[in-house]
């Protein structure tokens, strides 16, 4: 298994996992280097202080990266989530080999799924942690009402909130997973925040999300749509808010062969420990997205129908590889 550690509190590792999607291109020069070493034997003696940051800019014009957009997408989304999106860009195998970092070892684990929507995820963590300990919490309530109705998720607890307020106390789970909704987050570091608060010492961490695309047109579609961080944003985000041992594991479905340029909605598994109790060390300032605001009926109307149109770019994405899987002969790239 190919991977790169580099030593101090700073640090990350990437895993390569056992598919062949492996082309992404890291960038490692804003990290320190300062050699090789097992970041699980690392002991961190002090807390990490980080200074006051800000909330991201937003940089680009993602359309549908509005938490009011997102709502009404997925208004309508939910009624096929799981026959459109599923297949395409998160497969059972990808969800089992994402959640694998997670560390999931034990029936007993108090495990929260933030951004679980219709339960897909879920589905894969009750395979490894019993139900009643599992609780589900989306901003969709008709992505909740797909979880609902799914028999091996009647125990779990089902909750509508936001990913940036957590409506947990500090100290509460053991693992924390979130996939498939940092794209919609409009701080995503206000988000991994609250996911270190709400982790028991010792807790891990994993969020699943897409990776940003090198073909061009896929950039464009992404900026346009919603937010696709680079590797070391994600790595970036879990060093401030906190947390050690931070991982990146590339994933995929087999049929794309190692080719990530064209973009997943699903591309990479992060995870992180949080080595102290308490709220992360980082703050940050007022949250960059109020929803309780008013918008422009025709400012609201112009960004979901652009960022639909984005959005059905990246169901064509997933059609148009595994034609071309089909087709082009094994053993060569595509």
């Amino acid at each position: 298994m190919a991977s790169s550690v580099l030593n101090g509190a700073d640090n990350f590792k990437i895993l390569s996992g056992n598919t062949p999607f492996l082309g992404s291109e890291l960038n490692v020069k804003c990290f320190p280097q300062k050699g090789i070493m097992n970041l699980r034997k690392t002991r961190i003696l002090k807390p990490i202080k980080c200074s006051l940051s800000a909330s991201r800019p937003v940089s680009q014009p993602r359309f549908i990266q509005h938490k009011k957009e997102a709502f009404w997408f997925y208004r309508f989304l939910s009624i096929v989530y799981d026959h459109v999106i599923n297949p395409g860009h998160w497969t059972e195998d990808m969800r089992d080999e994402a959640l694998q970092p997670a560390e999931l070892h034990t029936r007993n684990l108090q495990v929260v799924d933030v951004g679980g929507g219709t339960g897909f995820t879920t589905l894969g963590i009750v395979k490894h942690v019993d139900a009643k300990n599992v609780t589900i919490i989306d901003q969709s309530p008709h992505q909740l009402a797909k979880a609902r109705e799914k028999e091996p998720l009647k125990e779990c607890k089902i909750l509508e909130g936001d990913a940036e307020d957590l409506p947990f106390p500090t100290d509460t789970f053991d693992r924390y997973i979130s996939a498939g909704s940092i794209e919609y987050w409009p701080d995503p570091q206000r988000g991994i925040k609250e996911a270190y608060r709400v982790l028991t010492i010792g807790g891990v961490a994993c969020v699943i999300g897409p990776v940003y695309p090198t073909f061009w047109l896929s950039r464009f579609f992404a900026d346009a749509w919603m937010l696709f961080p680079k590797e070391e944003e994600y790595i970036e985000w879990f060093k401030k808010a906190g947390f050690t041992q931070v991982k990146l594991k590339r994933i995929g479905p087999k049929w794309y062969r190692g080719v990530r340029r064209h973009g997943l909605i699903m591309g990479c598994s992060v995870t992180g420990v949080k080595p102290y109790g308490g709220e992360s060390p980082l703050q940050l300032g007022p949250k960059s997205e109020d929803v309780s605001k008013p918008v422009n009926p025709f400012v609201f109307l112009m960004r979901f129908l652009l960022g639909i149109i984005a959005a059905s770019y990246y169901v064509l994405v997933p059609i148009y590889m595994w034609l071309k899987d089909q087709i082009v002969p094994k053993g060569q790239p595509i």
